[in-house]
């Protein structure tokens, strides 16, 4: 099993990310909520359990299980529809042996295995139109099964991270341009006609967010907890007000933040440790995806290219899309911030991809210039 490892291509620097950005967040959830920072800890000790376990396992081994993945992969989106958890208006959650947890955000890094071997598999026919139906055909399935929770935000990520996962495939450039060529003005009559009034492609709290960022000031109920995030990370300034301040004039302290621990943790790390704390976090989840990426183009193969690739870009989209929620610049999705918001689910899923990433990275042959497209 570990004949292909070669322990001097550890990559220290990825997991000391990972663990700093995993510590500065469960700082920002005591500060948060208290309750639940021993119950973060709890997660990333699992986490790094998990981690170490998929370091452990050669990545080649899901090109034997890669079907099995899949039946998972349906078998857990397809149980949240039929006996999942309710909770703010979503259907997201699966109770077993008294745990709950969030089946999509494990689907994430199960598709970025189940695809790794699947492309492997064929990667001489991979630009033919029967190999990319097939990957558009299984990819759609649990892409709809997502939407119906109804989770648009991991919808959106699931449809981006695809997308990255076929370009580590070596997408050909005329079929990227083509696609673009179509999709392009299909997403723009998809949220015009997301907007009209009287549409029914979204769900009503759905629309109402979308209100709310285009309409603040129409829809102040609906857009004062962004607001109050800004002017969370912005009362912060350069140094921040302290960790777990007192001062009566914080946003996080007067309750002004809803569930701060999760969406809007970035916001208490914007008005606690200011623009540096901010600066510091952009960077090590920065540092984080770069890693990725640069193991993803040394891979050893196209499968090991895909996970490390998918992983990162995985990373890259969440803390995208987080921070441009905490800082008003795009519209409240639901989002956690990868490695730091609240959430056992999306942190233990998360130090599991990193795991395999690892795994690739000590599986590089000396000289590999394996390239990404």
């Amino acid at each position: 099993m570990f004949r292909n490892y070669r322990l001097r291509n550890f990559d220290f620097k990825l997991v000391i990310y990972v663990i700093a950005v995993t510590v500065i967040g469960i700082m920002a959830i005591g500060s948060a909520e208290e309750s639940f920072q021993i119950k973060q800890i709890r997660g990333a000790v699992v986490g790094v359990v998990g981690m170490v376990i998929c370091i452990l396992i050669d990545y080649h081994i899901i090109q034997k299980l890669y079907p099995l993945i899949y039946v998972v992969i349906i078998g857990l989106l397809s149980a949240v529809l039929f006996m999942g958890e309710t909770s703010h208006n979503a259907q997201r959650w699966l109770k077993l042996g008294g745990v709950q947890f969030q089946p999509s955000e494990f689907v994430k890094i199960l598709l970025i295995l189940f695809y790794a071997a699947y492309i492997m598999k064929r990667k001489e026919e991979f630009n033919t139109f029967r190999v990319i139906a097939a990957c558009v055909v299984l990819f759609a399935i649990p892409f709809f099964l997502v939407v119906k929770q109804p989770d648009l935000s991991t919808s959106i990520v699931l449809a981006a991270l695809f997308c990255v996962i076929m370009y580590a495939g070596k997408i050909s450039y005329k079929l990227i341009i083509a696609v673009l060529i179509i999709a392009l003005p299909v997403a723009g009559i998809f949220i015009q006609k997301a907007m009209s009034k009287g549409s029914d492609f979204l769900e009503g709290y759905q629309m109402e967010r979308l209100l709310g960022y285009f309409y603040p000031d129409e829809y102040p109920n609906i857009s004062y907890q962004q607001k109050n995030s800004v002017t969370a990370i912005a009362s912060g300034q350069l140094e921040g007000k302290g960790y777990k301040n007192n001062k009566i004039t914080s946003v996080k302290n007067g309750k002004f933040l809803s569930e701060a621990e999760t969406d809007l943790i970035f916001a208490v790390v914007g008005e606690e440790f200011g623009f540096r704390g901010s600066a510091v976090v952009i960077i090590l989840l920065f540092l984080i995806v770069l890693e990725c990426i640069d193991i993803g183009i040394r891979a050893p193969d196209i499968c090991g290219s895909i996970i490390a690739a998918g992983v990162g870009g995985l990373i890259g989209f969440q803390t995208f899309i987080n921070i441009g929620v905490a800082t008003f610049l795009l519209p409240n999705t639901g989002l956690p911030l990868p490695f730091m918001s609240y959430g056992n689910s999306s942190l233990i899923s998360l130090y599991a991809g990193i795991g395999f990433v690892l795994n690739v990275r000590l599986q590089m042959r000396r000289g590999s210039q394996n390239t990404v497209n």
